[in-house]
């Protein structure tokens, strides 16, 4: 049976390391720089097909938190989560995932309680000179293959490091006071401020009565306007192209484990041109030496 050009490639591919690339090129008959030029569009589909993975997980953990979105609400949270989708890829995954916004009931607001909307206090003024000062948190989804977990982070932009993060099954306000009273409980964070978007949790009045026991100075981003937390957004993305996407977790724990060593390895390992090319934590310890 005669093999198909795209068959021959596949072959080389598999077999270069055992026998190499110019003699199996040779007794294949095909020329090196077509080789190559394939190999270089592979590797293209590949992250192609791993970035559209992502948006798709993202898209579920979307529709299981607002299953009342349709397209145009959907390309905002994405948005707001660092995915950058025009909303005709967005249209075009929902139908691919059967997803589809269901009809809001009403909600009975006779209890009611209004939300809490911060100025920007922020600004896109990352730069912090001193420890406690400025700080932003956000929520990112994580999954096993089967189910999505909920990722709770806060970073303090003097050094980039990671002050406090908890992990939860569920997306609701409680995951975010968790890691508020983690954060607050190992330092003094009066007058400091914290950055968010306005998502609900951060909107609420527990939040809100939260930050003002401990005198924090809440901080919101303008609605769809992802940028306006880069920093958080960032990170995010470091953690999963670095260490989560690079081998598929199966459970609850596994992803747990992995995201407490990656953690970890950004604080103390993972050095940042930002700060002289020192890891958060040895830049912190560095300048109060």
């Amino acid at each position: 049976m005669k093999l198909r050009l795209e068959d021959k490639y596949t072959i080389i591919e598999e077999l270069r390391d055992l026998h190499g690339v110019t003699r199996l090129l040779a007794i294949a008959g095909l020329p090196r720089a077509n080789y190559y030029k394939w190999r270089g569009t592979r590797s293209q589909r590949t992250e192609a097909h791993a970035q559209e993975h992502a948006i798709k997980e993202h898209m579920v953990a979307i529709h299981l938190a607002h299953p009342y979105f349709g397209y145009p609400r959907m390309q905002t949270a994405l948005w707001e989560a660092g995915y950058l989708v025009n909303h005709k890829k967005v249209w075009r995954l929902m139908k691919e995932l059967s997803i589809q916004s269901v009809i809001r009931k009403k909600r009975n607001r006779s209890n009611y309680a209004p939300s809490v909307v911060y100025p920007n206090r922020l600004k896109r003024q990352f730069h912090a000179t001193a420890p406690q000062q400025k700080l932003v948190t956000d929520i990112t989804y994580l999954s096993d293959g089967t189910d999505f977990y909920y990722l709770s982070v806060i970073q303090d932009l003097f050094n980039n490091e990671i002050v406090a993060w908890q992990m939860s099954k569920r997306n609701d306000v409680k995951l975010v006071l968790n890691t508020i009273e983690q954060w607050t409980r190992k330092r003094d964070v009066s007058e400091a401020v914290l950055h968010s978007d306005q998502g609900f949790q951060y909107t609420s009045q527990a939040y809100n009565t939260r930050l003002e026991a401990f005198s924090v100075k809440g901080s919101h981003s303008r609605k769809a306007t992802c940028l306006d937390n880069a920093c958080i957004e960032s990170f995010f993305s470091h953690l999963k192209t670095e260490k989560l996407y690079l081998q598929q977790y199966k459970s609850e724990v596994e992803i747990h484990q992995a995201v407490e060593e990656y953690i970890y390895f950004y604080n103390y390992q993972r050095f940042q041109a930002k700060l002289k090319q020192r890891a958060p934590i040895e830049f912190r310890h560095a300048l109060a030496a």
